[in-house]
């Protein structure tokens, strides 16, 4: 590759003639700061939603209802939605006032593989995508929630945090030349080229230091991930997960709500690697927390970093701790797993250079490496001496890691959805690499239904072995579970598989060739689609449709037949 045609890349990938589709802001530090306390409780235990997601998602959820309608019309007529009246345009069916289904999608973890694959299928979904012939078009514009995790959190941020563009919209103007010249790769970030970008980086993590914030590799780790991501200055360093609530996407409601997760760790009772039952946090733009007992509470994500004691703010309010960046990192943060401390590279010569190794140059330059306590991502705790919160509140700093590591791991963001009763549908695409050619087998889902039945959670439809998947080839085409479990909701399962391109990518791969981008994307398309088979956008809106109350279409028995797992 000739110098000039990388440096011309990294000029154009690292923002200095990108434009942000939002709106041109002056950069600002990626420090947090002091702000005034408002006058409003910022910390609540977890007995339902909030004000304002609730808010919100009342609002979403009747456009959500009307697009759903208008997709099952166009995939059959004799779908019953009523006469019309009603929420999003749900009539009376057999004399009862019916609700809509309430869907949410997960897209799970598996690096750029899963972020990749996952676009793919948000594509199909999409009615704005014009390059596309899709029979489930429509379907994401009738989603109510939608979550990631890990590399399908880097997908959720890319979209949420850019005011959701379509994906042929991201795929052309960032992450295909993001991917091709990757600064997590050390020989591209070590080059002369990008000598500013690491300089901007050391610069960002020093600053949120010197704001007396502790020093953790997740900084530098989430920082380079941003430039890929998000449009903006500096890879989007001034974007916040709360500041998603004012672009113009969220503010219509024309947009799922999005989640992005991440599991505790307890170090400070000597356990480093999440067990089953490790705490499941969430961040969205309205709220940080976690419905699972022990913690029990949610603060605003506008004032994480903030010091708090007993539910109320012990000093100045803290803003802007809420980075993107730092969220989608914390989000996918695999080296806690290592559970030591991490040495830095030998950035004078880049071919001994590691990933790690050089974010540990640049969380602390000129040391030798970071320490253990550095590797996890660390947050105020602002549940400190707060009565719900008893397995924390003792805890000065809560510490967090990729919710797909650690013991019986889940690898999707499933956890928050059994947790709102409302949801009725849960979309899963399952990009984990279970396999050894890096393919799911439904060992994730089978550990999420374990841990739901442990914690009590009834909303979790039952999930058979690993074993079962595989012998019943369930890893290899869509699934639908709960289909005849009128109290739990119906996951329907949506793998990855190899229609067209090797999907199987490594989680550790790190670079894309553009056609690499482009054939994860399309083969993603195929996913949606479940390879082009005949009458599948049918028997997916019949999944959909399965237990809300409305007269199916005469093809749906047959559809229930073959899809619904019993």
């Amino acid at each position: 590759m000739a110098p000039s045609i990388l440096v011309a890349s990294l000029l154009l990938y690292f923002g200095l003639t990108a434009a942000s589709p939002i709106l041109a802001r002056a950069p600002v530090d990626y420090a947090p700061v002091p702000a005034t306390c408002p006058s409003t409780q910022l910390v609540r235990q977890a007995a339902g939603l909030s004000d304002a997601e609730s808010d919100y998602i009342s609002k979403r959820y009747a456009k959500a209802s009307k697009s759903l309608e208008q997709w099952l019309k166009r995939i059959d007529e004799s779908f019953d939605v009523g006469n019309g009246a009603g929420e999003g345009g749900w009539g009376k069916w057999n004399g009862k006032q019916p609700k809509a289904p309430m869907i949410a999608l997960t897209s799970s973890g598996g690096g750029y593989r899963a972020m990749l694959s996952g676009a793919g299928v948000i594509k199909a979904f999409d009615e704005r995508e014009t390059d596309i012939d899709s029979g489930v078009k429509g379907l994401y514009q009738s989603l109510t929630y939608e979550a990631g995790l890990s590399g399908g959190g880097w997908l959720l941020s890319s979209i949420a945090g850019n005011n959701y563009p379509t994906i042929s919209s991201l795929q052309t103007n960032l992450w295909e030349t993001a991917l091709m010249y990757n600064v997590l790769v050390p020989q591209v970030l070590l080059s002369s080229q990008a000598a500013s970008v690491f300089a901007d980086v050391v610069a960002a993590v020093d600053a949120k230091q010197d704001a007396g914030f502790p020093e953790s590799i997740i900084d530098p780790w989430g920082r380079l991930l941003s430039y890929g991501l998000l449009y903006g200055p500096e890879g989007g360093i001034d974007t916040t997960i709360s500041e998603i609530t004012t672009y113009s996407n969220f503010t219509s409601s024309n947009a799922p709500y999005p989640i992005i997760t991440a599991l505790g760790v307890n170090r400070f009772e000597g356990i480093c690697i999440p067990q089953p039952n490790a705490t499941q946090y969430e961040f969205h733009p309205f709220e940080f927390g976690s419905w699972d007992e022990g913690v029990d509470a949610f603060v605003s994500s506008k004032y994480l970093g903030t010091p708090f004691s007993q539910g109320s703010p012990s000093g100045n309010c803290i803003t802007n701790f809420d980075n993107l960046g730092y969220v989608l990192g914390t989000s996918s943060n695999v080296f806690g797993s290592t559970c030591g401390p991490i040495p830095a590279a030998n950035i004078t010569a880049v071919s001994s250079a590691s990933t790690a190794g050089t974010l540990a140059a640049l969380t602390a330059p000129g040391q030798p490496g970071v320490p253990e306590s550095a590797i996890f991502a660390p947050f105020p705790n602002p549940f400190q001496n707060f009565d719900p919160s008893p397995l924390v509140a003792a805890q000065p700093t809560l510490e967090l890691v990729d919710g797909g590591v650690g013991v019986a791991a889940q690898g999707s963001p499933i956890w928050p959805f059994i947790n709102r009763p409302a949801i009725d549908v849960i979309i899963v695409n399952e990009n984990s690499a279970n396999t050894p050619n890096n393919f799911p087998n439904g060992t994730g889902i089978r550990n999420t239904y374990n841990a739901a039945l442990a914690a009590g959670l009834s909303r979790m439809p039952a999930i058979p072995p690993a074993e079962t998947f595989v012998a019943q080839q369930l890893n290899q085409k869509p699934t639908f579970f709960g289909c005849n479990s009128a109290d739990t909701a119906t996951i329907i399962w949506i793998p990855n598989y190899n229609y067209t391109f090797n999907s199987g990518q490594p989680t550790s791969k790190l670079q894309y060739e553009v056609n690499e981008t482009q054939g994860m994307i399309a083969n993603g398309v195929l996913i949606a689609n479940y390879g082009g088979k005949e009458g599948w956008p049918l028997c997916l809106a019949c999944g959909i449709m399965a237990k809300s109350g409305g007269n199916l279409p005469g093809g749906c028995a047959q559809c229930l037949e073959e899809y619904c797992f019993n």
